[in-house]
């Protein structure tokens, strides 16, 4: 499998969703027909049951987790091979909320290790073209406590109780674990989040699934692990990016995601980061030209709905569009301070 590293792109992992729309199934070509619905795309995920394999050059059919045992910090960095072994850290997808996602929450990395042998669920959303209706819930409106909780949940009242907040294409929603959260109808992400899959519902409108019974809900544990306080406003916020620059939108100990809106080559200098970086095309579609030793170009295209990584050794990148104006979230893990 040793062969040199270059820009991979992986096939993405397609899930069919009760709430699920028609806007993701339109960016791939191996959406399976008998999914009415499509909710969330995996575009590169190490996660245990849903990896993702590689679908470009001679490293196609590999996984992302066998390249990580054998590249190591070739691939991901020194720093964060130290900090996390041959465990890819992070889960990029795409989500289509056209009906009401559940009301949930995720756990931090104790609990999640406590309750699940598992890291935890730190993610943050942006916000792609969605319906002029489009919200997410995002947070208590007051302090509440279990009983109260308890009670809104068996009269209904649940989301009255949480803040709804209108978004729009280049707002932000920074979800950090403890927080009770939902996608509302008409909103349509990208998500960038921890490697994990574990969501605790508190409430999903009395659903039934695809074997007639309503989907489980996990309360106690989601008791466990939330934030009872009132919501940070600040949870929520709006990125524009001048032409041709990248544009913070949140920086964590998990993750820092950048916002890079461009209609002319942009050159991208990683050396000094230490770590892979991810794109992901929220708007139109490019070209990404990383040189190699020998001097060669590695050139991939990439448009919306797709992510591509940059293993750590790849350093001076050229973004160059090829449909008038391109936007791409930038995503990579930061050195920590100690």
């Amino acid at each position: 499998m040793l062969n040199s590293l270059y820009p991979l792109k992986f096939t993405p992992r397609i899930f069919h969703k009760l709430w699920g729309g028609q806007t993701i199934r339109k960016w791939y070509s191996n959406v399976p027909s008998q999914f009415e619905n499509v909710g969330e795309s995996w575009l590169i995920s190490a996660v245990d049951k849903f990896p993702t394999e590689v679908c470009n050059g001679p490293l196609a059919g590999n996984e992302l987790e066998d390249l990580l045992e054998v590249y190591m910090d070739e691939l991901v960095g020194n720093a964060v091979y130290e900090r996390f072994g041959n465990t890819f850290p992070l889960l990029f997808k795409f989500i289509d909320a056209a009906d009401d996602l559940s009301i949930q929450v995720h756990p931090d990395d104790e609990s999640a290790w406590e309750l699940e042998q598992s890291m935890g669920k730190t993610e943050m959303w942006y916000v792609m073209p969605s319906d002029e209706n489009a919200s997410v819930i995002a947070g208590w409106k007051t302090p509440m406590d279990e009983a109260q909780i308890r009670d809104a949940i068996r009269n209904g009242s649940l989301a009255e109780r949480l803040v709804t907040c209108p978004v729009k294409e280049g707002d932000a929603v920074m979800i950090h674990a403890g927080l009770v959260h939902a996608l509302n109808r008409g909103t349509i992400v990208a998500e960038i989040q921890e490697n994990s899959d574990i969501t605790y519902r508190l409430f999903d409108y009395d659903r039934v699934g695809n074997d007639g019974l309503k989907r489980p809900l996990k309360l106690d544990h989601a008791l466990r692990v939330m934030n009872f306080e009132q919501a940070d406003p600040a949870v929520i916020s709006h990125h524009e990016a001048e032409r041709n620059q990248a544009a913070n939108i949140v920086s964590t100990d998990y993750f820092t995601t950048n916002i890079i809106r461009f209609d002319k080559p942009v050159a991208r200098d990683y050396a000094p980061l230490d770590s892979f970086v991810v794109y992901m095309c929220v708007r139109g579609a490019c070209e990404v030209e990383a040189p190699e030793a020998d001097g060669t170009e590695r050139v991939q295209r990439l448009q919306v709905g797709e992510a591509l990584l940059l293993p750590a050794i790849l350093n001076d990148i050229t973004l160059r569009p090829t449909t008038g104006e391109c936007r791409l979230l930038e995503i990579y893990i930061d050195k920590i301070e100690d």
